[in-house]
């Protein structure tokens, strides 16, 4: 793991867990849905340039950065990392890297909605480039194979893609994400045949009204950090394509129904999928820096 260890900051910053853990306990207490904006910050994060907290970088006159690409517009929970740094900035200057907060916060994020502690490798440092060229994340619409092509081309295997797809047990959706599958499928005017009928009328009722609102895309325990995503996909109620197609398809299908069927082997393998994509193309020991501001170079 390329240098990366657990407990890296023991003797260079001792609290710094703590401070992280203590300043989303706090939004959490206010805002489940952190959690799924966490991990997706994350995860947009991990696939560009690999785990250097890119993604938090502000654009500037001269370049747009990673938060102004199409996927990255709905990307939230900037203000809380800001909030974890400014609190670490104040005890160890200059010590906690921007992408180890990102890492740690998504990981407390998790257990605070009830799924896995595990343990986090630190020790990561700041990239000091963000283009909104380089985003090219793997979106709704792709089959698996296609979807699965990135997540491949990141060092993970399948198993690991249907694990982390498996974080949109507490995620939720913008209906332009959805809506192609509610009424005219693929032009054939009808609802796409995958999607379960009292999911299809749920789903018309939500995003009828015009300002492109959000849905759950489990619909049973929606804050809950849970296997019970597996188990609605395996009975026709994805919300997005890519969430149904892991159930149908035959290169995932076998993963998805071990998830349906089995909690405990869902969580043991969703610590280790995390643990993996926080090791994505990692900068370490003099490489990048470790920003004062999280959303500007040094």
């Amino acid at each position: 793991l390329a240098q990366l260890k657990v407990g890296f900051y023991k003797t260079s910053c001792p609290r710094a867990e703590s401070i992280v853990k203590a300043a989303v306990q706090k939004r959490f207490n206010t805002d489940k849905s952190i959690t799924a904006a966490l991990l997706r910050m994350h995860f947009h994060d991990c696939f560009v340039r690999g785990c250097d907290a890119s993604i938090l970088i502000d654009s500037t006159n001269k370049s747009r950065s990673e938060k102004e690409s199409g996927p990255n517009l709905t990307v939230r929970g900037y203000e809380l990392i800001d909030e974890a740094k400014k609190a670490l900035e104040k005890v160890c200057p200059s010590k906690v890297s921007c992408a180890d907060i990102i890492t740690l916060a998504t990981r407390d994020s998790v257990v605070l909605a009830g799924g896995p502690s595990y343990d986090v490798p630190t020790g990561r440092r700041d990239g000091r480039v963000s283009n909104i060229n380089e985003v090219n994340l793997p979106g709704p619409s792709l089959s698996v194979s296609q979807a699965f092509q990135s997540f491949k081309d990141k060092g993970l295997t399948m198993d690991d893609m249907v694990t982390l797809l498996g974080g949109h047990t507490v995620g939720v959706a913008h209906c332009s994400f959805f809506s192609g599958r509610l009424t005219n499928f693929q032009g054939t005017g009808k609802p796409d045949p995958s999607m379960d009928a009292g999911l299809v009328t749920t789903l018309k009722g939500i995003c009828g009204n015009g300002s492109n609102p959000t849905a759950f895309l489990d619909q049973g325990t929606s804050f809950r950090f849970d296997n019970d995503f597996y188990r609605q996909i395996r009975a026709k109620k994805g919300v997005m394509k890519i969430d149904q197609e892991l159930a149908d398809d035959r290169l995932s299908s076998g993963i998805v129904s071990r998830f349906a069927s089995n909690a405990n082997l869902f969580r043991t393998r969703f610590a280790q999928a995390m643990v993996k994509m926080g090791n994505i193309q990692v900068l370490v020991g003099n490489a990048g820096e470790i920003r004062k501001n999280c959303r500007v170079i040094n």
